[in-house]
């Protein structure tokens, strides 16, 4: 079934080219991941930009109006296509194909770019602004976009006469067909420049290499991206720059794992001080020198929680929690006086080794029964 563009859009049928922009722009400002980064308004963004893709394409359009999609079995701009080699046939007998397009423009958007950068953990809690260098497409800065070299200008193509296609006619099983593809000439411009800007050649743009300043905001996280409007590639003509995107890359951290907004690291705690209790310092991202403390009595597997030393939020600045579990470490080489000391503990004590229920319940842990379906729940 055939994708309902209008609809993505919240357009009518016959809504015109400016109802299409505007709903694609409002949209677009709802969804974009530089403002909504959820996975779902990301897929959302898609949608909607491949609908305005669709639909602000004449050729394309028209399928889309006839009842089928010019993207389905990459059959963009031919609604026949499914049906092979008679694709030309059917569009010369029923109109369409890129003769009903008519000269493509010289000037046109420029593509956007895209960047990688990668952070520490530390440069992703507190925001950071880097320069990069990039190797990109600048405007001309001879001929401006213009392409001609001093004061001549483009000429009316003697190829295609300004149509920006040629024809041509081929023998098919239902007699001469009529078949059009673009000037190899002019591409499709329907215009060449006779003599061109010595610099860019008449395409209006030049490569170049050139820094970039970019501001990283604190609380970004793997794989986020950063938008630079008009930051891209200059279009072909000097048309207009499209947008650089800087994709963030988290560096796994020595001690600490991310989850979000939290963080999460493992506290090695010997046997006595988890009895007794004591307190650690840990080095952390945004607080320097913190101190967790161990309360007497501590399980192995227990969580202690710092409530506001995590990451910042994005947009908020809400900090989330840090999170640190205690590994209660058992000695593993005692002396004779070792030994003798824990043996005197032990005769003091009133625990000893047994089966236990697996339904039992202790202080600080479910049952085994209890833990095994937590274990399998959370997968």
């Amino acid at each position: 079934m055939a994708r309902d563009y209008y609809g993505l859009l919240g357009v009518s049928k016959g809504a015109s080219d400016q109802e299409l922009k505007r709903a694609y722009r409002k949209l677009a400002r709802e969804y974009h991941p530089d403002v909504n980064p959820d996975e779902e308004a990301q897929h959302k963004f898609k949608e909607i930009s491949t609908a305005y893709e669709v639909l602000s394409d004449p050729e394309k359009r028209r399928i889309v109006d006839l009842g089928g999609d010019p993207l389905e079995n990459g059959a963009a701009g031919n609604g026949f296509a499914g049906f092979g080699g008679l694709g030309d046939v059917f569009e010369a007998f029923f109109g369409g194909g890129t003769g009903s397009r008519g000269p493509v423009g010289r000037v046109r958007p420029g593509s956007d770019s895209l960047l990688r950068m990668r952070l520490d953990l530390a440069e992703c809690a507190t925001g950071v602004t880097k320069q990069v260098t990039v190797d990109t497409a600048i405007l001309c800065d001879i001929c401006q976009g213009k392409g001609t070299h001093g004061n001549s200008t483009p000429v009316t193509c003697d190829i295609c006469g300004g149509r920006g296609e040629v024809q041509s006619v081929q023998r098919s099983l239902l007699g001469q067909v009529m078949t059009s593809r673009p000037c190899p000439q002019c591409r499709g411009v329907g215009e060449v420049i006779p003599d061109p800007c010595h610099r860019c050649g008449g395409d209006g743009r030049v490569r170049a290499r050139r820094d970039i300043s970019v501001k990283i905001p604190a609380g970004v996280g793997d794989g986020m991206r950063v938008r630079l409007a008009a930051q891209g590639e200059v279009g072909p003509g000097g048309g207009p720059a499209g947008d650089l995107y800087v994709e963030v890359h988290e560096q796994p951290h020595d001690i600490f794992v991310r989850d979000g907004d939290d963080l999460h690291c493992t506290v090695s705690v010997p046997m006595v001080d988890a009895a007794l209790g004591t307190s650690v310092t840990v080095d952390a991202i945004l607080d320097g020198l913190t101190e967790i403390t161990i309360p007497a009595g501590t399980q192995p597997g227990s969580v202690t929680t710092l409530r506001g030393h995590g990451m910042p939020h994005l947009r908020s600045g809400v900090r989330g929690d840090l999170h640190a579990h205690i590994d209660v470490t058992v000695p593993t080489k005692l002396d004779a006086r070792t030994k003798e000391l824990l043996t005197e503990v032990k005769s003091r004590g009133q625990e000893e080794a047994a089966v236990r229920s697996a339904h039992a319940q202790t202080a600080n842990s479910g049952g085994l029964f209890s833990r095994l379906r937590e274990t399998f729940s959370g997968r």
